[in-house]
């Protein structure tokens, strides 16, 4: 087919997906340069965008804002099609309220795609129990939180090569903030665990692991002490675990699982578990590889997805010190446009980041090196597309 008449169909193609509108028109506008560059001979790399996909971007405190402007700037560098909606949701910088926080949703629900800092929780009580950043979990559903630890070529940890998942349910177990102080020095906190969401997310651990080539998942739990909650939990994973024959299951408990992974952190391959514990192995786990400033996060929900670090620390000490590692943010963000099938953004991104840790000319000081932030950005902007 002659270049004029691969030109003469793309152009049908547009006039095509944007009669669709909405959601179709994005789905397909995402793959429609690839096809006319199939017929053309592939003259342009492929899954190029004509469309501009907003994202919902929530900062949040400590270093977020930071790591935020690291983001827009490999962006606009490597002209991704993407447009933020920016908003500041805070709780210790007095940028929260219901108003806020129903922006933000909204905004969340009409993208489905969101990039997020850490929202910091202050641990003063001040009437109200669920912090923002679980409230907006909860609104949303987000019950998979996905964290996959990979290490890093050319930086050198005591674990090389390491490749696993953790799979966190997030919506209810210890952080279903429920507490009250039953007589006068006496707290009882209620950890929630159902039938129902414990095999949901059991399932979801099962999928992506079929749907990722894994051949095992490991159940992370405390039944031996709390019998009936993690029993249960226990149980759902063991029943939905039937249903995946060609997976491998086990189970292992929490504190064992920990000195497991320091020790042999290669004998797990995905792993999933209730709230707190996820929450404890995110970051036991990020640390073996570099610590919280290079491992990307996820979560999901069955209509939205939200990128985020995936040890969600603010790094408060760090705010205004131009110090803070952006590999995470920038390894995030390269999966979000993954989600958005911009595949050919997402490599670049990930690409010359990976590119630049490689070199080891260019380290933040987490990784020993003395590199700002800024720096680090400037010279994965100059390794994109290599």
């Amino acid at each position: 087919m002659s270049v004029t008449m691969a030109a003469a169909l793309r152009g049908s193609l547009v006039t095509l997906v944007k009669g669709l509108g909405g959601p179709q028109w994005q789905q397909v506008a995402s793959r429609q340069l690839s096809v006319s560059a199939a017929l053309r001979g592939a003259e342009v790399p492929p899954a190029r965008a004509d469309a501009i996909f907003k994202v919902t971007m929530v900062p949040g405190d400590g270093v977020g804002p930071e790591l935020m402007t690291a983001v827009k700037d490999v962006f606009k560098a490597g002209d991704v099609p993407v447009e933020f909606e920016e908003f500041h949701l805070s709780e210790v910088q007095n940028m929260a309220s219901e108003e806020k926080l129903e922006q933000v949703l909204t905004s969340m629900k009409n993208n489905k795609v969101a990039m997020k800092g850490k929202i910091h929780t202050p641990m003063e009580y001040k009437g109200e129990l669920a912090s923002y950043e679980m409230r907006l979990r909860r609104k949303l559903d987000l019950f998979a939180n996905v964290v996959h630890v990979n290490s890093l070529q050319g930086y050198s940890t005591r674990h090389n090569n390491l490749d696993l998942v953790i799979i966190r349910e997030q919506t209810e177990g210890e952080y279903s903030s429920l507490e009250h102080e039953s007589v006068p020095g006496v707290i009882e906190c209620l950890k929630i665990i159902t039938r129902e969401k414990s095999r949901r997310i059991a399932k979801f651990a099962f999928d992506y692991a079929t749907k990722k080539g894994r051949s095992k998942v490991t159940a992370v739990h405390k039944a031996n002490i709390m019998k009936l909650a993690d029993g249960l939990f226990l149980q759902s994973c063991a029943e939905v675990a039937q249903l995946y024959p060609k997976i491998k299951y086990e189970n292992i408990i929490i504190d064992n699982c920990c000195m497991q992974l320091v020790q042999n952190p290669y004998q797990f391959d995905v792993l999933v578990m209730p709230n707190l514990y996820g929450n404890i192995i995110d970051n036991l786990a990020a640390g073996l590889v570099g610590g919280a400033g290079v491992v990307p996060g996820e979560s999901f929900s069955a209509e939205y997805a939200v990128f985020e670090t995936g040890a969600r620390h603010p790094f408060a000490q760090a705010v205004g010190r131009n110090i803070a590692n952006p590999t995470a943010m920038l390894l995030s963000a390269a999966n979000m446009l993954k989600h958005l099938n911009l595949e050919y953004h997402s490599h670049m991104v990930s690409d010359a980041v990976k590119r630049v840790i490689k070199q080891g000319k260019v380290r933040t000081g987490d990784l020993g090196g003395y590199a700002t932030s800024d720096e680090f950005t400037r010279a994965v902007i100059a390794n994109l597309g290599n």
